[in-house]
């Protein structure tokens, strides 16, 4: 079973020093009784249950290790593939630290200009004022805005505080930094601040044991949400998923799960994604389809289908279909023009 790798910062010469944490199950049971088959986790609060209850063994693991970082404001770098669940995790740690009644402020590094980190000090201090930042991609950072950040990081102290900060500071990358830092394209400066407990999230692919809990977890909750019974996979389909490499690993995933539940139909749902996963498996014709894409394009049919089945019940009343579907009235508009029935039925 893969186990996320946690591990302090910074790294010296002294292995003893180094101190990685990482767990066996059974100290992880022994420190937190949590673990042990049966008991569960703590009481959650209702916005956590849903997920608590999505969880397999692997995953639980990982939970404890998570609600072990939110009880500190030592900063955190999560280090994943894209899609891999850098940004829950994040917000996990959010949900159950001291800070989760504070915002989360969600900063995606990628679209960051020099101006958010070098310009007005009002906005600077009340990015950093409270609660929990979370600076998604940070190796997508330009060196001048790299340096900017700098100035306004923590100095992490043993306490995880300093210079004034009252936000938790949380980074996440699918890029190595340390890499980076060896080849010149990171500040080491500001790799040192930010990894005060760097966590590593293996791929989807390296914990096959947990699609099968978060295929389960993902069909419950897009049920809730398009208010249709949790469907319950064939052997098949099952057997495909779990063997299937997940390139875009859990998000991919609930991609493919928000697909079968949209269409109501198992067989109809797989029957495009299964020769679409088998394709993109194979490399057919050196042409690698995505799932994502399938699923959002049967999304897109299943969307068509529900539209025209409400207006079909409401006698084409749009206004009463736009209250039934839960959307405004200029949405449904705007999505009958897309699928070509904009001009049909009664205001």
């Amino acid at each position: 079973m893969a186990v996320a790798v946690l591990y302090t910062w910074p790294v010296t010469s002294d292995s003893s020093l180094l101190f990685p944490r990482i767990r066996s199950r059974a100290n992880m049971a022994k420190d937190f009784p949590e673990l042990e088959e049966g008991n569960g986790l703590r009481t959650a609060e209702p916005a956590e249950r849903s997920f608590v209850e999505g969880l397999g063994q692997s995953l639980r693991t990982l939970e404890v290790v998570i609600r072990e970082l939110a009880r500190s404001e030592v900063p955190v770098l999560l280090l994943a593939e894209t899609g891999a669940g850098k940004r829950s995790t994040a917000e996990r740690i959010h949900q159950m630290s001291p800070h989760r009644a504070e915002p989360l402020r969600i900063v995606s590094c990628a679209d960051v200009t020099e101006d958010l980190f070098g310009g007005d000090q009002r906005e600077e201090s009340a990015l950093f004022s409270s609660g929990t930042v979370y600076l998604d991609e940070l190796g997508d950072l330009s060196s001048d805005c790299q340096k900017s950040l700098l100035r306004l990081l923590p100095t992490v102290e043993g306490n995880g505080r300093g210079n004034g900060t009252r936000a938790r500071l949380i980074c996440g990358s699918a890029r190595d930094l340390e890499a980076e830092v060896k080849a010149g394209r990171f500040r080491e400066d500001v790799y040192y601040r930010i990894s005060g407990v760097c966590l590593r999230l293996p791929p989807l692919r390296q914990r096959r044991e947990d699609i099968p809990s978060l295929m389960h977890f993902f069909l419950a909750k897009y049920a809730h949400d398009f208010r249709r019974p949790v469907p319950h996979l064939s052997p098949a389909t099952q057997h495909l998923f779990e063997e299937y490499s997940w390139p875009g690993n859990i998000r991919e995933l609930e991609d493919a799960a928000k697909a079968i539940v949209a269409i109501g139909d198992e067989a109809v749902a797989m029957g495009g994604l299964r020769s679409l996963l088998l394709r993109s498996e194979r490399g057919g014709n050196g042409e690698r389809i995505s799932l994502k894409q399938a699923s959002r394009a049967a999304s897109r049919e299943a969307e068509k289908e529900l539209i025209l089945r409400v207006l079909n019940r409401t006698r084409w009343n749009r206004r009463r279909a736009a209250q039934e579907l839960q959307i405004s009235y200029k949405a449904l508009l705007y999505k009958l023009k897309q699928i070509g029935y904009h001009d049909y039925g009664a205001s």
